[in-house]
């Protein structure tokens, strides 16, 4: 029986991720004020090979990934841009979902937005209250992480890197009203400008980590197959969400937890304050988004790279490649190169072995051969993949 080995990031080790028939997934969507960059594609791209993996293998898979259209980002850039909230969510999602298309991404089963999820938030919290695992002060509800022992198992990190991460990430572990500086927010008041719901404990809005685990839960059970985001979300988003939902349920958050590591561009990190953030969209416009994808491809989702200007050349040279063999017919027998990609795949999605596979297979076809399925043999293997060879070449 084939199985796919993952690093589990809990675990800190590659091992068999060995679901049911139906495998239970949980991606961290965008919080829609920007327009999706090269640091989504990578990550959104780690999760869309596995889904294809998966049903490859038979599996149905049941993605859900959450848009985060109310919290600590979004209501200052709306603020700053001077309009309503959901209509800046609204129309970056809508780009967003356009970008992702062109990348030929698997669309998920289910798109839930916090702002929808608000009833199950405030019961969530009042849940979290009435078990003595959050305390109200000031108008603030906290969860209080001494009530949950196993706080830090996800991400292994010792407690001063914890706050350090938290002081970073816009955790204010030093406001004085926590009892523990890693204490984290459930529900706060909103400013007057804000958006704001009346909970039994208060006008206001929910905390970031509380709006994942409701929409999880609601959309996929108690008990998810495997949880994904960037390595970014270790900590707080995802050590956070394994707290309180656990003590809501009192049952497993997640069997499997993965997640992508960073792009930076050029030598330096990808931000908004440097103001080097690469966009799908303005790639697009000068590359074949199967270019764009095949380019992605080259770099191990675990591995932290630098994207360089370049690497659209040589996403854009391969895709001429493959499409020259898939043009010339007949070739080798292309089952030993299917092996191959596929044993790169269930290798801890080694997505460049996989490409070595199909870059190989399409050398050879091009050298000649006499199998008459070789050319359709290339354009299921890339299809695998998400990288459809039977449409023509884009202008570009």
């Amino acid at each position: 029986m084939t199985t796919v080995r993952l690093f589990d990031t809990a675990r800190r080790q590659v091992v068999p991720f060995e679901p049911g028939p139906v495998v239970r997934m949980y991606v961290c969507g965008i919080t829609p004020y920007d327009s999706t960059h090269l640091g989504h594609a990578a990550t959104y791209l780690a999760y869309d090979l596995l889904i294809r993996r998966l049903e490859d293998l038979g599996h149905e898979v049941r993605m859900v990934r959450n848009v985060t259209d109310v919290d600590d980002s979004i209501l200052p850039k709306a603020r700053e841009l001077g309009v309503p909230y959901l209509e800046l969510a609204d129309r970056e999602l809508a780009r967003f979902h356009s970008d992702m298309a062109a990348l030929e991404m698997r669309p998920p089963v289910a798109e839930p937005r916090a702002t929808e999820a608000i009833p199950g938030i405030i019961d969530m919290v009042n849940r979290l209250l009435d078990a003595g695992h959050a305390y109200l002060t000031h108008g603030t509800v906290y969860f209080d992480v001494s009530t949950f022992p196993r706080f830090g198992e996800l991400s292994h990190y010792p407690a001063d890197h914890m706050v350090r991460l938290a002081r970073a990430r816009g955790g204010k572990p030093d406001d004085p009203h926590r009892r523990d500086p890693l204490d984290f927010v459930l529900w706060q008041p909103s400013l007057p400008d804000e958006p704001a719901w009346r909970g039994p404990f208060g006008v206001g809005r929910p905390g970031w980590h509380v709006e994942c685990s409701v929409m999880a839960i609601e959309n996929l059970g108690p008990t998810l197959d495997l949880h994904g985001g960037g390595t970014d979300l270790i900590f707080p988003h995802h050590e956070c969400e394994v707290a309180q939902s656990e003590s809501v349920t009192g049952a497993r958050f997640c069997n499997h937890w993965m997640h992508s590591a960073m792009v930076s561009y050029e030598g330096e990190k990808m931000s908004k304050s440097l103001g080097n953030l690469v966009f799908v969209s303005d790639l697009l416009t000068v590359a074949d988004p199967r270019a764009i994808r095949l380019a992605l491809m080259r770099h191990h989702y675990r591995a932290g790279f630098e994207w360089y200007d370049t690497d659209l050349d040589e996403g854009t040279a391969l895709l001429r490649r493959l499409h020259a063999a898939v043009g010339a017919g007949t070739g080798p027998d292309p089952r030993p190169f299917a092996d191959r990609v596929r044993r790169a795949l269930d290798d801890d999605l080694d997505a460049p072995r996989a490409l070595e596979a199909l870059d190989d297979l399409a050398s050879a076809i091009l050298s000649g051969g006499a199998d008459p399925g070789a050319a359709d043999g290339l354009c299921d293997l890339a299809a695998l993949v998400g990288v459809d060879l039977r449409r023509p070449l884009t202008g570009h």
